[in-house]
């Protein structure tokens, strides 16, 4: 049974392609297409209706994607690397490497793995996203605290910087913009955006900017102070990386190049010692 299943599937295969490339093209095409396009609606309709339990629809948001349907193209794509990753063993299969016991539990662990591996992509993507606005920060702050030093409104000075820079933090300032342009007050705009961001130090400047905007009190100071901080925190990181990746580039030399050092000194004892000895 299983010789005649490897024996028919690349002919069956090959039988399709044949027909598809040899028929009507035109109509096949639409025909895929139509069913396709189906098939990815109904998948994204069915994943919008789930319960998102690992916070997935918040970490779209997160790195932007704010839209309706991005959780359920996030899950469309998710199903679809995980079905990649089940038909290799299969293919396998087919080339008789492996039997057909073996080729349905690695397609499990393979989907299986596709799965989660995509869902920490995600993960990944935050994270990175996080470090990236947390490395722009002092320079940002700094650009406002001239912004506002020159005589410029607050809302004036995050209008010109979201105009003038393209990095996470300045497009996270053009939607506070716009959402005071729709009528909201400015302090919930920017108390909106440091919750969407998930930054301590974020949180913190916009909290004491709020309060000095509320009460009245000299802004410029508190962004003078929170620009120190933020240089402060930024160095500290940077020195914690250092002190991360010297540790790091101990394990190469304490396994490889020590040992081969050892090796070169002691190999001219040892030759002539088994010379001696033979």
């Amino acid at each position: 049974m299983m010789f005649w299943i490897q024996l028919t599937l690349p002919i069956i295969l090959a039988l399709v392609g044949l027909a598809l490339l040899y028929g009507n093209n035109k109509n096949h095409k639409a025909f895929i297409s139509s069913t396709l396009a189906s098939t990815r609606k109904q998948i994204i309709i069915l994943s919008e209706r789930q319960t998102d339990k690992s916070e997935i629809k918040h970490r779209l948001e997160e790195i932007g994607q704010t839209s309706g349907t991005s959780y359920g193209e996030f899950r469309y794509k998710q199903l679809i690397a995980a079905s990649f990753a089940a038909l290799v063993p299969f293919f396998a299969l087919v080339f008789m490497l492996i039997n057909l016991l073996q080729a349905i539990c690695l397609s499990l662990f393979t989907s299986i793995g596709a799965y989660l591996m995509y869902d920490r992509y995600l993960s990944t993507l935050v994270k990175k996203r996080r470090e990236l606005i947390e490395a722009e920060f002092p320079a940002i702050i700094e650009m406002l605290t001239l912004a506002i030093a020159a005589g410029e409104t607050p809302i004036a000075a995050f209008a010109r910087i979201a105009d003038r820079s393209e990095s996470y933090l300045a497009n996270e300032f053009s939607v506070v913009v716009q959402r005071v342009r729709e009528g909201r007050p400015f302090h919930e705009a920017l108390d909106e955006m440091s919750r969407t961001l998930k930054s301590s130090s974020i949180r913190r400047f916009i909290d004491a900017l709020v309060m000095a905007i509320v009460r009245g009190a000299p802004i410029v100071e508190v962004l003078h102070r929170h620009v120190a901080e933020a240089r402060i925190n930024q160095r500290n990181l940077v020195m914690d990386k250092a002190g991360k990746a010297e540790t790091s580039m101990m394990i190469p030399i304490v396994f490889l190049i020590l040992p081969i050092s050892v090796l070169f000194a002691l190999w001219p004892s040892i030759n002539q010692l088994s010379f001696f000895a033979s």
